[in-house]
């Protein structure tokens, strides 16, 4: 059959789009097994599930090996668990007994703040690093109402500091920092012997100067203007025993403030008396000086030389004023000189050294100095000029030194005989130049490192001497001991007591001596005959005195003295007047007696509770009677569950002053409502009986 052209292409067109449709089912097929090939390799599926499968196979064959010693290892099992059992009943006891101990609180300030007092409260915030509302909240705690910018005293900054767990510790000012170097105690094995510092003291023209004059080989009182030393002069003797610094001091009555600073920087007193005068006044006030110093002292009877002296007159003087003499059974050293024979003054030397010997006088010389101001002036051509001692350490040139409010640097130093020196150790006298100003005697001065922090000091020194001249300050008087010994101030009434004559004198001090009582002691520390002058005025400022004085007045200088220092100064002429004075000021100073005196007794029969009023009592006057103002004692079953006063006392409606027995009334306590029926009040007065001596 022949086919047509027709359908030959239609069979090839059928033809060719079976292989078409054949081939894309081929490479559909082909790419189907490659992308599950694929996704079987990215799949570790069936490793896993054998890895898993292969466990549970090894236990299968390992479970065989425990099994042979079941019966062992069960007791054991047992035990161990029975163990912790009984463990943990006891623990719980024992873990809460732990826990207590690190809640003591002794343990938990861990810190310390440093802070300057007074400080404020938000000063103190910032420190704890605390906002300052929780502090002041803090302080209102502690029932403490202050404000953000109020200051706290030292009590509450401490309480507060130990609420957040911090102690305190005062800071240390620039002045204290500057010289703490000097606050360091030196060891023992560096202390060594030094010369000691001698005063000479007594009464004017009884030979002080001249009898250091033949001690020292020089001529020092022609230098002076009438014969009389007119400033402290600070002389170095070398011996062959040792050295001894001499402090020559005026006698005269003009210079006793300065005599007693030479007292108050010396280790020891020469008191110079004259074999042909005795004792004389100003030679008991150089005793009391030298007393009020607390030094030793060595009697030189001077002027032996003259015809007709008798020197056991003098001793027995002496004994009178607690200065017995060794060989009379005394403790004090008298030695016979004469300053113009040089008879003694070997003998006298010899005393002195041993003296020292006794007291051990060390420093330490390796170290930076420290001393007081002898005596200080203004020169031309040479500035400030002054006179210090080294008590410590060793002072040379080019040290910056702080003295008083002044600083400077050692730009020269003399010695007594001036000559220059280039250092001075522990009791050696000197004369610097380079200070500031002019300080005054008696002021201490420290050597400082850094010349910037010495001049800081000075500026700071002035500063707080400008507020102290602002205040004016108050000596002891009769009006406000009584107060000053409540408040712990004062336990013992220093009396300074000039009169007229011996005998008015002798008798006041027996008046005094019969008021003496247990609260207070009545101390005499110095006596004289003559007027108020300003050597009494100077021991009253030092010992913080009263000057009583009978048929006396007060010198011009001494009256000036007095307003300025504010000493209390109190003169009589009737030796009644002044004991009486002085008894009432001391009876006023002692506490009174306490006694009560019972005024009457209420039953309270009924309790009105007032919401305007508050509680009421209603009550009915059994014994005595009820005022306003009387002291209440609320007694309940027998014991006293009230002191107090009363707010209101009434009759009715009407506010009464006084409520007799038999009547009813209303009352009312002050700070007190548990008021209960059948209580009894009972109303008393308080008297105050003044003690009589």
């Amino acid at each position: 059959m022949i086919k047509s052209k027709k359908e030959k292409s239609v069979r090839k067109k059928m033809t060719t789009a079976a292989k078409v449709k054949k081939t894309t089912e081929r490479v559909a097929k082909a790419k189907t097994t490659k992308k599950r090939a694929v996704r079987s390799s990215l799949m570790p599926k069936k490793e896993v599930r054998v890895k898993r499968k292969m466990p549970q196979i090894a236990p299968a064959k390992v479970e065989v090996v425990p099994i042979p010693t079941p019966a062992i290892e069960t007791p054991k099992v047992k035990e161990r668990i029975k163990k912790p059992r009984v463990e943990k009943k006891i623990k719980p006891v024992q873990i809460e007994k732990k826990v207590q101990v690190p809640l003591v609180p002794p343990l938990v300030p861990l810190k310390e703040l440093e802070l300057d007092f007074p400080i404020v409260v938000k000063d103190l915030a910032i420190k704890l690093q605390q906002k300052p509302s929780v502090v002041i909240k803090t302080l209102i705690d502690m029932r403490v109402m202050a404000g953000i910018n109020q200051f706290l005293d030292e009590n509450n900054v401490k309480a507060v500091c130990e609420k957040y767990g911090y102690g305190i510790r005062k800071a240390l000012g620039k002045e204290e920092l500057a010289l703490q170097i000097h606050q360091k105690k030196d060891r023992a094995k560096d202390l060594k012997f030094r010369a000691p510092v001698v005063t000479l003291m007594g009464h004017v023209d009884h030979g002080k100067t001249s009898l250091l004059d033949a001690i020292r080989k020089t001529n020092v009182a022609d230098r002076e203007h009438g014969g009389i030393t007119q400033h402290i002069g600070a002389y170095r003797v070398v011996l062959p025993h040792g050295e001894i610094t001499f402090l020559d001091t005026p006698g005269h009555e003009a210079f006793t403030a300065m005599r007693a600073r030479g007292a108050s920087i010396t280790d020891l007193v020469v008191l110079v008396v004259a074999a042909d005068d005795g004792i004389m006044p100003q030679t008991q006030e150089a005793i009391d000086h030298a007393r009020a110093a607390d030094v030793p002292i060595i009697v030189a009877i001077n002027k032996i030389d003259k015809s007709g002296v008798d020197i056991d007159r003098v001793k027995k003087q002496l004994s009178k004023q607690d200065l017995a003499a060794e060989e009379w059974g005394g403790k004090i050293v008298t030695v016979p000189v004469s300053a113009k024979t040089g008879e003694g003054v070997d003998n006298l030397l010899e005393m002195i050294i041993l003296e020292a010997q006794m007291l051990e006088l060390k420093a330490n010389p390796d170290r930076f100095a420290q001393g007081v101001v002898v005596e200080a002036k203004m020169t031309k051509g040479r500035g400030s000029v002054v006179t210090l001692l080294i008590q410590n350490g060793t002072l040379q040139l080019n040290h910056n030194i702080i003295v008083g409010k002044f600083y400077g640097k050692i730009k020269a130093m003399f010695d007594d005989h001036g000559s220059s020196v280039t250092s001075a150790g522990p009791g050696f006298p000197v004369e610097v130049l380079g200070v500031s100003g002019v300080p005054l005697a008696g002021e201490q001065f420290f050597v400082i490192e850094d010349e910037k922090k010495a001049k800081e000091l000075a500026l700071i020194r002035l500063n707080k001497n400008k507020q102290e001249q602002m205040k004016t300050a108050k000596k002891i008087s009769l009006e406000d001991l009584h107060s000053q010994i409540e408040q712990g101030k004062i336990k013992e009434l220093k009396l300074i007591i000039k009169a007229d004559v011996q005998g008015t004198l002798e008798a006041t001090k027996d008046v005094l001596g019969k008021l003496q009582v247990s609260e207070i002691k009545i101390g005499i520390i110095h006596t004289g005959i003559g007027n108020i002058n300003t050597s009494d005025v100077v021991l009253a400022v030092a010992s913080n005195a009263l000057i009583i004085g009978f048929n006396v007045v007060a010198d011009v200088r001494a009256k000036e003295m007095v307003t300025k220092e504010g000493v209390e100064v109190k003169t009589y002429n009737v030796i009644y007047e002044l004991a009486n004075d002085i008894k009432a000021a001391v009876e006023g100073m002692l506490e009174p007696k306490i006694k009560k005196v019972m005024l009457g007794k209420c039953q309270i029969r009924k309790v009105f509770r007032l919401s305007s009023h508050g509680t009421i009592a209603g009550c009915i006057v059994n014994k005595g009677k009820i005022n306003r103002t009387c002291m209440v004692d609320l007694v309940r079953n027998g014991q006293v569950v009230f002191e107090g006063k009363l707010s209101s006392l009434k009759r009715f409606k009407d506010d009464v002053k006084e409520v007799a027995e038999g009547f009813e009334c209303g009352i009312a306590l002050a700070g007190f409502d548990k008021i209960q029926e059948g209580d009894v009040i009972e109303a008393y007065e308080i008297q105050k009986i003044a003690r009589k001596l």
